[in-house]
């Protein structure tokens, strides 16, 4: 029996190795500009969403062009919304459009409404919303290096929040090890876009499981 933890324990260490070594010659790579824009200006043709009705948010949209505010799945769906939008802000390398998007976030989640759930899961929704809306606060006054480390807490908030409320859209939790000791993100995508490393990584990752 300890031979065979072993040999499974050595395929897990070459599968983890692998990955990594993957990753670092994605880095080499240092933006492939023509599979990268190419994939921008596609989503771009999708249709742009306003965050809410008197806002269009200059109708800028990188990456996921976000519908899931529109399936009517209420409060956690614009959270869902506005979290892709700045996940695709540091996809792109944008401080300034992940602040922006860092404080919209932060409203958003100040507005879910836990009214309809279990006292058991109010109680988590609430230390949900507070974890994330200080993060989402500190992204939106940080550099892009700190964007990303808050980032990463955030993105656990968003699933763990998921976990209660659903969601109407497939999500695909996508992981990437190379970042703070291996770090998770949610993508309506099975495509990976990597948000902790931007151009510099871009591909590097792979998905865990899928969200429905």
């Amino acid at each position: 029996m300890k031979t065979i933890n072993r040999s499974i324990g050595m395929v897990a260490l070459v599968a983890t190795m692998i990955l990594a070594v993957s990753c670092k010659d994605n880095k080499k790579e240092h933006d492939n500009s023509d599979g990268h824009h190419s994939e921008m200006n596609a989503d771009d043709n999708q249709s742009k969403m306003n965050h809410d009705n008197n806002n269009n948010n200059d109708g800028h949209h990188d990456g996921e062009s976000k519908e899931m505010a529109m399936n009517g799945n209420g409060a956690s769906q614009v959270i869902l919304n506005d979290y892709f939008n700045l996940k695709d802000a540091l996809v792109s390398d944008d401080n300034a459009k992940a602040k922006e998007l860092g404080a919209t976030l932060a409203k958003s989640f100040g507005n879910l409404n836990v009214s309809n759930y279990t006292d058991a899961q109010k109680a988590d929704l609430k230390d949900i919303i507070e974890d994330a809306v200080e993060h989402a606060e500190h992204i939106s006054e940080s550099d892009i290096d700190h964007q990303r480390e808050h980032f990463k807490i955030l993105s656990k908030d968003v699933t763990d929040m998921v976990a209660i409320t659903g969601t109407e859209n497939t999500l695909y939790q996508q992981f990437c090890p190379m970042y703070d000791g291996g770090s998770n993100w949610l993508s309506m995508s099975e495509e990976v876009r990597n948000p902790y490393y931007g151009s510099k990584m871009l591909k590097c990752g792979k998905v865990q499981k899928e969200i429905n």
